[in-house]
């Protein structure tokens, strides 16, 4: 069995085992608070133990760094961007869960030198399955996939401006809308990267760049054929100093974005901001 066929059956099991049972059926005691904004539930927690020993068993000899592990202690993020390491999102989209509604996900990721070497993105509701290898490609429920434009006119964009002040996200906003359809965020960037490939939306803004949150999209959008930069153009990069995150299903629908988004009259680019 090859790792890519290993690791998409633990992931199946995980979340047919401790995810998908507790999907709005959360009890009082089971949803946190874990920074202002930010919840974590029961099964967040579970399902990253129990991919953390699944993937310690391959015997790969990689460090492994999940989200909740990393909340609790922050040096884990200490050189991510060198040697190997497994990086887990157990549950993608924790605030669409707890709130029992769609969509959420889990994510995998085998990093190489901050460079991402195979990817998985699990769908629990509806099983599908993404998955990615360097060199060879994307694939979706084991069929190759690439990344097509949704040919809306103009370009259908989520812009993940959220955690921006309310004035500038009205500034970005307004500048955007002549030249793209802008479309809510799903707050969940598995299903984000997911949709540039699937030909639903194309263009995706992200603020924050948590390895496990861009590791295994990024990877399977490239593979696919799509184009993902840090803000000021640079390659995309675990534990990299860029900032921000643009992804598009291609080259030319980037290009479109970057022309909008990431010009200054769009204001969402400040020197004095910390992403």
């Amino acid at each position: 069995m090859t790792l890519g066929e290993q690791v998409s059956l633990l992931m199946r099991d995980v979340a047919a085992s401790v995810v998908m049972p507790r999907f709005r059926a959360l009890v009082p005691g089971q949803i946190a608070e874990k920074s202002p904004g930010e919840v974590v539930t029961v099964a967040d927690r579970e399902a990253e133990a129990r991919l953390h020993d699944r993937l310690a068993a391959l015997g790969l000899g990689a460090r492994i760094v999940g989200e909740e592990a990393a909340e609790q202690d922050p040096m884990l993020l200490e050189g991510i961007g060198k040697g190997l390491v497994w990086l887990i999102d157990p549950l993608d989209g924790t605030a669409n869960f707890a709130a029992g509604r769609a969509p959420f996900g889990m994510m995998i990721a085998l990093v190489d030198g901050g460079e991402p070497l195979e990817s998985w993105i699990l769908d629990p509701q509806s099983g599908r399955l993404c998955h990615a290898r360097r060199g060879a490609g994307a694939s979706c429920d084991g069929k190759p996939v690439t990344a097509r434009r949704s040919h809306r006119s103009p370009p259908r964009a989520a812009l993940g401006s959220h955690f921006l002040p309310p004035e500038r996200r009205a500034q970005l906003h307004d500048f955007a809308a002549p030249g793209l359809d802008i479309t809510p965020v799903p707050r969940c960037a598995a299903e984000s990267y997911v949709r540039l490939v699937l030909g639903q939306d194309d263009i995706a803004l992200f603020q924050r760049i948590l390895p496990w949150d861009h590791a295994a999209g990024a990877l399977f959008l490239t593979e696919a054929g799509g184009k993902i930069t840090h803000w000021d153009g640079t390659p995309y990069r675990i534990g990299g100093r860029g900032r921000g995150v643009l992804a598009a299903a291609n080259a030319e629908l980037w290009q479109t974005a970057a022309e909008l988004v990431l010009h200054p009259a769009a204001g969402l680019t400040d020197d004095k901001d910390d992403f």
